[in-house]
């Protein structure tokens, strides 16, 4: 009996009662090409571990300019060149000031760094890390988003 209703849950009425994922958008900063690239990390605010600048949509900015926006306030990534369409999503649970997490499917832009300002909105709240691929991979904590950083590395690789 019990089998039969958690069977029942998981196909039936677990997913009419999820919510739908939340969106955010983000800015993989790159510069250098080949094996020369690297890509710009900064530390969350609350936790401190190694991430991408995100956030969440800006009313009236699209994704891609949201993106740049949170690559200049959270790493001082002056406006450089970003690509129009995401290169890749990743999924993760972000905890809310409540305690609460939450489902979040996050787009990712592609943005070619050209310079970078000393100061910026958060500059005294995060720091900052330039690391191949690989080494990005390895320190970020999301599984999409290190794939997404694996496949730039592969991507570099077939460059040569």
């Amino acid at each position: 009996m019990n089998f039969g209703f958690r069977t029942l849950w998981a196909s039936v009425f677990g997913p009419l009662l999820q919510r739908p994922k939340r969106l955010q958008v983000a800015a993989l900063c790159h510069r250098g090409d080949g094996d020369d690239r690297e890509y710009l990390l900064v530390t969350s605010r609350d936790t401190a571990r190694w991430i991408i600048p995100k956030g969440w949509p800006i009313r009236g900015l699209n994704s891609s300019e949201t993106a740049l926006r949170e690559a200049w306030e959270e790493a001082g990534v002056r406006p450089g060149k970003i690509e129009a369409e995401p290169i890749g999503s990743y999924d993760y649970n972000k905890r809310l000031a409540t305690g609460w997490a939450v489902p979040v499917q996050t787009l990712v832009y592609s943005v070619a760094v050209r310079d970078l300002a000393r100061e910026f909105p958060e500059a005294h709240e995060r720091k900052r890390k330039w690391v191949k691929a690989a080494r990005a991979a390895d320190l970020v904590n999301e599984a999409g988003l290190k794939s997404i950083f694996l496949t730039q590395n592969a991507v570099c690789a077939d460059a040569k």
